[in-house]
């Protein structure tokens, strides 16, 4: 395999979760001799426009017959009709976070539309390749994909160096998540809130991608007067996240649902205790006894087991403890990356026969 060509919505040099995956694969295929043509399309996704039409179209009328090309599917599933017109000709793989109808707090009838369009979409390509067991089982029981045509590659994480550090006098909380309904923050901000009588401050770390969004979160947290314990440092370059893990005493993802859960891996692999939600794969990434899991959306669960994590030293030092041994047994970001070319390296190009006028 010498060459693959990596369709993606937008900038490809977002720091979401999605996009950090992406460049970490593309980055582990180039490192075996694969030429990546990473290519941000423009227009707007997943609820694609006329300009998002025309970015996809002009990206695989420009790929030889039989080349492989990887299709976010942020950017795949809501085309299906512009897919349909090269799919015969090009060896085109799905890569799914999660479905698109999936994300919260879309209308149900654009809901119903992404799934219909990713359905028909996901036909058509030579293969699935997800980055959970969750995701996996769900395409293949609601969007009619056959199993032996979905690959399972999950995210990798990063080994840092274990450092003892003294805890901090007062615990600090990280949330690392882009300011979405999906993520949950206004969950998390409910839940800080019947934490006052707790020492603790919080840092929220992510882009804010839906700004009425992020603006309902500034007002929920001012209107509880949280402010002075809540640290809003929005988007942050991979390479400084890590520095961000290192003074963090607790991990909390309150998402109401998550295709995998990167964030929740990397607070593992810094021996961080991860209080989450059992919304889509989380139930699956968190193992048992590196953390507390609760239902997506219940404040009150969320904040008893903040409460547990946050008044006892001795419990956050054993699930510091089992949150590294946990990451020990997560693929690292160079076997995902193996992983991955292996699954692109078995598909066979398709055989294109043109008749010449």
């Amino acid at each position: 395999m010498s060459a693959v060509r990596l369709l993606v919505a937008g900038d490809p040099n977002q720091y979401t979760g999605g996009y950090l995956y992406d460049a970490r694969i593309a980055r582990a295929l180039s490192e075996r001799g694969c030429v990546v043509e990473n290519v941000g399309l423009a227009g707007r996704f997943p609820d694609a426009d006329a300009v998002a039409a025309r970015a996809l179209e002009g990206a695989l009328a420009t790929c030889a017959d039989g080349a492989r090309v990887v299709i976010d599917g942020l950017a795949l599933g809501a085309l299906p009709d512009v897919l349909a017109r090269h799919a015969h000709r090009l060896c085109v793989v799905a890569l799914v976070h999660h479905p698109l109808a999936d994300e919260w707090g879309i209308s149900p009838a654009l809901a119903e539309r992404l799934r219909a369009s990713e359905r028909r979409a996901l036909a058509l390509v030579r293969h699935v390749i997800v980055t959970s067991p969750t995701t996996a089982r769900h395409l293949a029981a609601a969007y009619d994909v056959d199993a032996v045509r979905i690959s399972t590659v999950e995210p990798g994480v990063d080994r840092p160096p274990v450092t003892a550090r003294p805890p901090n006098p007062v615990p600090r909380m990280l949330c690392v998540a882009t300011l979405v309904l999906r993520k949950g923050h206004a969950v998390l901000v409910d839940a800080l809130a019947q934490l006052r009588d707790v020492p603790w401050h919080c840092e929220f770390i992510g882009g804010e991608r839906d700004p009425a969004c992020a603006r309902a979160v500034r007002a929920a947290i001012a209107s509880r007067g949280l402010e002075g314990r809540i640290d809003w440092r929005g988007e942050v370059a991979p390479q400084h996240l890590s520095a961000a893990y290192g003074r963090a005493d607790v991990f909390v993802l309150p998402s109401w649902y998550e295709g995998y859960g990167m964030a929740v891996t990397e607070a593992l692999s810094h021996g961080l205790p991860v209080v989450t939600t059992t919304g889509g794969a989380l139930a699956e990434t968190l193992p048992a006894g590196a953390g507390f899991s609760v239902p997506p959306g219940d404040a009150v669960a969320l904040a008893q087991a903040l409460r547990r994590v946050l008044t006892d030293a001795a419990s956050r030092e054993r699930l510091s403890h089992e949150a590294r041994a946990a990451a020990r047994t997560l693929p690292t970001w160079d076997e995902a990356g193996q992983r991955f070319f292996d699954v692109l390296q078995r598909l066979r190009a398709p055989r294109v026969l043109r008749v010449e006028p």
